[in-house]
């Protein structure tokens, strides 16, 4: 296990999305490095009022304590009273364009210690898509890619990873996804240390892949301000998610990361209104009546709104 060799990966996947995403914006990330007083800290990009991202943060952490929050040992106790080292990138990106989606990725190595016990390690992560005026074709590709990095490792890794992201970007209070899914995982260990590790490269490498053609095909599309304003209304739910349920929010607040840096992932500017509902057959309605459902987007092709 070389948690150093984790660390250099890591840092150099923040650096190039951050190169990339700034040659597309024209806009330079600007960041800082920070420290937490308990163990470790950071260093994170941001991006503001660019031409294309209104907001944007790719942030990278390295942690460590005496003991895990509660966040992370509610589904794992076995875990409480073990002191912890936890290395990772996060990302979240809201165009300003309500044509293009925000998406968010994350990858992450976790390890817990306890003397005279054997360390417990194990990588986590994935990526998802959440669009406001879906297109199939960019949805085809989103799941593509991901099924595509998934691949080399089992014909049955995209769709496990695959059903667990739809289970968990959930807003169970709303009773919808927060998007239309991706990938996501956790606890993976049972295939050594360095084909996970392998598999966590492939993740996190295949994340541009998966959103950049989006954002080129999309972000020159006219909008008007209607699209804008609901744009803002289901950046709501976004927020919803990330302050109820996220676990990577909650382990950041609840081990005393730097707020700044874990709060990132809100957007600029959002909206709610008290019990509003789209006009049936509008795209505002199509969003929740279609897309946002669990598929199987692989085979999806010509299946859009009205062929069902």
């Amino acid at each position: 296990m070389n948690t150093e060799q984790v660390k250099s990966y890591l840092l150099g996947l923040q650096d190039h999305i951050c190169e990339v995403l700034s040659a597309e914006d024209g806009t330079s990330f600007t960041g800082d490095n920070w420290q937490r007083a308990e163990g470790g800290g950071g260093r994170s990009r941001v991006l503001q009022g660019g031409a294309l991202i209104e907001q944007g943060g790719v942030n990278f952490s390295h942690v460590f304590g005496d003991g895990l929050p509660p966040s992370a040992t509610a589904a794992r106790p076995e875990l409480e009273g073990r002191s912890f080292e936890a290395l990772g990138v996060s990302l979240v990106i809201h165009p300003g364009n309500p044509h293009v989606p925000t998406s968010h990725a994350n990858v992450r190595f976790f390890s817990a210690s306890k003397p005279g016990e054997e360390d417990v390690w194990w990588f986590g992560g994935g990526y998802d898509l959440t669009p406001y005026y879906p297109r199939e074709e960019d949805v085809l590709h989103w799941h593509h890619t991901a099924h595509d990095a998934c691949q080399p490792f089992g014909e049955d890794v995209y769709p496990r990873y695959k059903e667990w992201c739809d289970d968990y970007f959930f807003n169970r209070h709303r009773n919808e996804p927060r998007g239309v899914g991706g990938l996501f995982f956790d606890d993976l260990n049972e295939w050594g240390f360095d084909k996970s590790f392998e598999f966590l490269r492939a993740v996190g490498d295949s994340y541009l892949d998966a959103y950049l053609p989006i954002v080129q095909r999309r972000r020159n599309e006219r909008w008007t301000e209607q699209q804008r304003d609901f744009q803002l209304y289901r950046r709501g739910r976004y927020v919803e998610f990330n302050l109820v349920y996220d676990r990577g929010t909650l382990f950041g607040l609840q081990s005393g990361g730097r707020t700044e840096s874990i709060l990132m992932s809100l957007p600029p500017l959002v909206k709610w209104r008290y019990n509003w509902q789209p006009e049936p057959g509008t795209p505002e309605a199509e969003l929740t009546d279609y897309w946002l459902k669990p598929r199987d987007w692989l085979n999806a092709g010509d299946q859009g709104p009205g062929c069902e």
